[in-house]
């Protein structure tokens, strides 16, 4: 547990240090109650237990629905109001291009009058670098607790972007290979992408109405009047990302429908190939058949020069297959 307490008018924190005791963290909660005028707190928790989730519920008044959210992780990015308290949950996310893997976690906000908490769950936590941000822009502090809900959020929609960029980078290879002259079926890599790609989408989708909300929400209308354009602008950003996804989808779709057309390809080049030599060794094939039924009476059986016609008969024939085949690139 982290907690940071902010002086709004001159932009300044103070770290209020807890080892997290296995009492409870009094520290931290006898803070909150004594937050003086022109001060806010945010407090972060990473993974937390529900005794400790508990403790500051309790104290921030938080709904029982949200805390059991916020508890177990793994929320579709979602927005709800408790009274005071805006909750929102979001999955910030990460490219790896080593495992062409898209890694998420789940983050839960909940957003008082004089207090925000974040809850997060996962490897992944954009809080670290939001309070950075914050800290190298005391202006910001001076719009509340929302300015911390505007870094968390702006952190994610930056992490998106990057991820999306990395994503393209990795689809414009496989494209490259597609399209290549090797014959490597990359179906299974393609396959790979697009369903990293899905689970992209699934975190940046739903985000978008539940930004987009933020800015009519009519419990929000003063703190809106100030940073109202800091969240339009993170929204901006989200609904390029968005259409950034989306559109590596759609082209996901048609570099598997390439591969798939391309494997189709290769194996009637396979058959044409086989077909060819097939015929050209089926005209030896049925003459050494016909002189091979041993009957007394055949043609030329019994001419000096029978055998090495018949074997000219075979040689010339399937040249000529050969030939005919080349021409028409079959061979």
């Amino acid at each position: 547990m982290e907690c940071v307490i902010y002086e709004q008018a001159a932009g300044r924190s103070e770290h209020v240090e807890c080892e997290l005791p296995d009492d409870t963290c009094r520290l931290i909660l006898k803070r909150l109650r004594d937050l003086g005028d022109g001060e806010f707190a945010w407090v972060r928790l990473t993974d937390p237990s529900e005794s400790e989730l508990a403790q500051l519920a309790r104290e921030l008044a938080l709904h029982p629905l949200a805390v059991e959210d916020a508890l177990h992780g793994r929320q579709r990015p979602k927005r709800e109001r408790f009274g005071d308290v805006l909750a929102v949950a979001l999955k910030p996310l990460r490219y790896v291009e080593e495992d062409t893997a898209v890694e998420t976690g789940d983050v839960m906000i909940f957003l008082g009058p004089r207090s925000i908490l974040t809850v997060s769950h996962g490897t992944i936590d954009p809080c670290a670098e939001a309070a950075h941000r914050l800290d190298s822009d005391p202006q910001m502090l001076r719009m509340g607790p929302w300015a911390v809900l505007h870094a968390v959020l702006d952190v994610c929609v930056d992490a998106y972007s990057d991820a999306a960029r990395e994503v393209r980078a990795t689809l414009d290879h496989l494209e490259d290979e597609v399209f290549s002259t090797s014959r490597v079926d990359h179906t299974q890599s393609i396959y790979s992408l697009k369903r990293e790609v899905r689970e992209f989408r699934d975190a940046v989708q739903p985000l978008v109405p539940v930004v987009q909300g933020l800015l009519d929400d009519p419990g929000a209308k003063h703190h809106l009047s100030k940073m109202g354009p800091y969240i339009r602008d993170v929204a901006d950003h989200l609904h390029r990302t968005d259409i950034e996804v989306r559109t590596l989808d759609e082209l996901l779709d048609s570099v598997l429908g390439a591969q798939q057309a391309r494997v189709g390809i290769w194996q009637n080049d396979d058959m044409r190939r086989i077909s060819a030599w097939a015929a050209i060794f089926a005209i030896p094939t049925m003459v050494a058949g016909v002189y091979g039924m041993n009957f007394e009476h055949m043609p030329e059986l019994g001419w000096t020069y029978g055998y090495p016609l018949a074997v000219a008969l075979m040689a010339l024939s399937s040249g000529a297959l050969y030939r005919a085949f080349r021409r028409n690139g079959w061979l």
